[in-house]
């Protein structure tokens, strides 16, 4: 069953911030990261289960290819939301709070 993906408002904001950040660092590298981010975001569509399970949430991530970043999401009977897109070495844990 596929579900739809939802994302959670700060989640896009931390990923517009990130999109920038890696255009400023050289032309077409921010286009990169969305396109690894789509693809990352495909996996989870078709296969929601396949990202590694947090221990203390009930929540996933899935690992984007080419960049130190996750997507954060949760898994529920209609839909798949995005909590965060995370940098690997940032504040980890920083959106344990979100819904």
């Amino acid at each position: 069953m596929i579900r739809p993906i939802r994302t959670a408002k700060p989640a896009s904001e931390e990923l517009t911030a990130a999109v920038r950040w890696y255009e400023r660092q050289r032309t077409g590298l921010g286009g990169e990261f969305f396109d690894a981010i789509l693809g990352t975001i495909e996996r989870i569509s078709e296969t929601p289960e396949a990202g590694t399970n947090f221990k203390t949430r009930d929540a996933r991530r899935m690992l984007v290819v080419g960049f130190p970043y996750q997507i954060v999401y949760r898994i529920n009977v209609h839909e798949i939301r995005i909590l965060a897109f995370a940098h690997l070495r940032r504040r980890p844990g920083f959106w344990r709070r979100r819904r």
